[in-house]
């Protein structure tokens, strides 16, 4: 070796030492600068939000991330409103355009993601104590900016001086036992952070450089100075503060069940269904609520839109003001529409020509009857020419049957009365009779309607408009409507849910599911818990429906699903009794006086549901007579009001009330024989099944009354 060789190899090794200490300090020293800014950006918020433990909310500040031993969160509220994940960031030149987050040129969209799987893991975490999904909210408040309020990947970004007003604005959602039980269990998720890493001060042996060309030293320079803390001025006054608290004060609370559900039903929201996918369960036991927190759910997670739709046309507005009040975040990306609009919107945008009409169809129908049916072998027999208006309308065009090869060997779902060859082939005659008067008078049915809008989707489908379509009361439509709304979104993962109940089928005929082409094997749930009635009235009600058969659209016969469990106990239901409607009419204003002096029940809680529309329309009369407000269920969509809402009981499905009156229950139609004729029998079955599904409406009380004569 050299003379001053080894020297000089120690000499840049000593050198590579010092640079290599001197970057890990100023790694350091900018590390420290953002947990600087961290500490003072992240306290700001939390000075911030201290104001809502003054009304209930309880801040959970520098937890520990569920899994991990050293990421941390924030802060975590729970609370009255919910719960909400909050990310401070002190990001400068933020822009948000077309979804995406960007620092300057960079986008950091991805950065939320963590967020937002964050939050997944804790809605399935909270779902066990109930708490709906849609009620754990992540929210980034960016430092030291203001005006700013967007939602990215599921996450809602807004400033600093706005995220206080954000979080009052969801009013009051659960209950303190609520609040309790969602505190304990956010607890245990999210636990107290550990001490922090010890500082590590050992730097790795350096990589030495070869000797140097001789020249000029280089001095290393020093690390820059932490950024400028954020403006100081972004905490509220206490001014904004009480104008914000007292703003979430007024906000009206919502009902209980929008926001907290029983555990299995909050784990069913979130659930995935690798194809189409059924809800079923008895009356009461919540199927149409977590239809309404699965579209929320799948809304936000799709990204999407979720099509909610029914056979009861006045039944989407009143669901969709309720989806506006639990989740008004994703109300924008849910449509609610009866599936007879549907068809009838989709048909008119593509321009084909259908002219539904009611009354101009029962005058070719009447006409067809007299031209072939009164003289054939279905004129000749016990059953009245309504009975095969059905039969066409439900059996042969609800499923859209063209050929009579098709109905000859037809297994008519839903009809008790048993055809044979030479019954089908009048039948077919009447059929094709009844459509040549459609023709000639350029008219249509609402059967038509559907049959069109199915043809036009397998004309030109139209996938990809919608991620999901949720079908309520499923039971109620025929088999070329599930056809049709199943085409929008074939077997695609969560893509088809049917929610229903077969014993709540109040209209004749029916379909399968194998009918329709779907299959839901593996892929049904059962709800059993009843939340709705009092233990009273769900006996009551099961009374009219004890033996009852019914063939459900899986092509099961059977009785109907019994709640396992009914936690609610109130008094037994009245009836009332009278030779004619006089006495039962005025126990009826009787009742409705009664119940509305108790407390938390007004007249806007209290439904009289009928048989019949005339039923429907003289119990208005009576009604307004007596001085009391009315609103007809057909005009009602959700919207508080303060009356007495009347209608028939076909309006009322997919509904509750805290008190129910029908006024309009004959003697016969309570009785424990059936009639011997088959084709009655049948009727008989339908109208006790929808007496019960308008008991069953009720949640604390219900009246009945019967005039006592056949």
């Amino acid at each position: 070796m050299a003379a001053g060789e080894s020297a000089g190899a120690e000499a840049r090794r000593q050198f590579a030492l010092a640079l290599a200490h001197d970057r890990a300090a100023a790694d350091a020293r900018a590390a420290a600068g953002r947990f600087e800014i961290a500490e003072i950006t992240e306290r700001r918020t939390a000075r911030n939000l201290a104001s809502l433990s003054g009304v209930g909310h309880f801040l959970l500040a520098d937890r520990r991330w569920p899994g991990t031993k050293h990421a941390q969160i924030d802060l975590v509220v729970v609370g009255p409103g919910g719960v909400f994940i909050v990310d401070t960031k002190a990001w400068a030149e933020v822009s948000i355009d077309g979804g995406r987050v960007h620092r300057g040129e960079a986008d950091v969209t991805d950065e939320l993601l963590a967020l937002a799987d964050l939050t997944a893991v804790t809605q399935a975490e909270l779902a066990e104590v109930g708490l709906a999904p849609g009620e754990v909210r992540p929210f980034v408040v960016l430092a030291g900016r203001r005006g700013i309020d967007a939602t990215v990947q599921g996450v809602r970004i807004v400033g600093e001086r706005e995220v206080l007003n954000c979080i009052t604005a969801y009013g009051r959602r659960l209950t303190d036992t609520q609040v309790d039980a969602v505190l304990a269990r956010a607890l245990v998720l999210f636990p107290q952070t550990t001490a922090p890493a010890p500082v590590v001060a050992t730097v790795p042996e350096p990589v030495v450089p070869a000797a140097p060309v001789p020249g000029p030293m280089v001095r290393v320079g020093r690390a820059s100075a932490p950024p400028e803390v954020m403006e100081q001025d972004a905490l509220l006054s206490p001014e904004e503060v009480n104008d914000a608290l007292l703003r979430g004060v007024l906000v009206s609370p919502i009902e209980e069940w929008m926001s907290f559900l029983h555990p299995q039903q909050a784990k069913l929201v979130r659930r995935t269904f690798q194809g189409p996918s059924r809800i079923r369960g008895a009356a009461g036991t919540g199927k149409t609520v977590v239809g309404l927190h699965r579209a929320a759910h799948l809304a936000r997670t799709t990204g999407g839109r979720v099509l909610v739709t029914s056979y009861v046309k006045t039944l989407p507005q009143v669901l969709q003001a309720m989806l506006a009040r639990m989740a008004p975040d994703v109300v924008d990306r849910v449509e609610f529409v009866g599936v007879n609009a549907f068809a009838s919107r989709l048909l008119n945008d593509r321009g084909v020509d259908c002219r539904p009409n009611r009354k101009g169809s029962g005058q070719a129908f009447a006409a067809a009857w007299q031209r072939t049916g009164v003289d054939s072998i279905l004129g000749q027999g016990p059953r009245d020419q309504r009975y095969w208006d059905e039969e066409i309308q439900c059996v042969l065009k609800g499923r859209g049957i063209t050929r009579f090869e098709q109905y000859a060997d037809l297994n008519r779902t839903g009809r008790r009365h048993r055809l044979a060859l030479n019954g089908r082939q009048a039948v077919w005659a009447l059929y094709e009779a009844y459509e040549a008067e459609l023709r000639a008078r350029r008219i249509h049915d609402f059967a038509d309607q559907i049959l069109l809008a199915e043809a036009e989707l397998v004309r030109e489908p139209l996938r990809g408009v919608y991620s999901a379509v949720i079908v309520d009361e499923a039971q109620d439509l025929s088999c070329a409507m599930i056809r049709m709304l199943h085409s929008l979104v074939g077997d695609e993962p969560d893509g088809f849910t049917l929610i229903g109940d077969g014993q709540q089928s109040i209209y004749p005929g029916g379909y399968t599911l194998a009918e329709a082409g779907l299959s839901v094997a593996g892929r049904g749930v059962v709800l059993d818990i009843n939340y709705r009635n009092t233990a009273q009235i769900v006996s009551f009600a099961q009374g009219l429906v004890t033996g009852d058969e019914y063939a459900d659209i899986d092509g099961a016969i059977g009785p109907g699903d019994v709640p396992a469990s009914i936690p609610r106990r109130g008094p037994e239901p009245v009836i009332e009794r009278g030779p004619g409607w006089g006495r039962i009419n005025a126990a009826m204003i009787e009742r409705i006086r009664t119940v509305t002096k108790e407390i938390g029940t007004g007249l806007g809680d209290v439904a009289v549901l009928c048989i019949t529309r005339q039923s429907a329309s003289d119990a208005t009369a009576v009604l307004r007579r007596a001085g009391i407000p009315v609103v007809d269920l057909e005009a009602y969509s959700g919207t508080p009001v303060d009356a007495v809402k009347v209608g028939t009981i076909k309006r009322a499905k997919g509904l509750e009330f805290k008190q129910v009156l029908i006024p309009d229950i004959r003697q016969h139609q309570t009785s424990g024989q059936p009639p011997a004729d088959d084709a009655d029998h049948e009727r008989w079955d339908l109208t006790r099944r929808e007496l019960y599904v308008a008991m069953t409406r009720a949640r604390d009380g219900l009246w009945v009354g019967i005039r006592g004569v056949g």
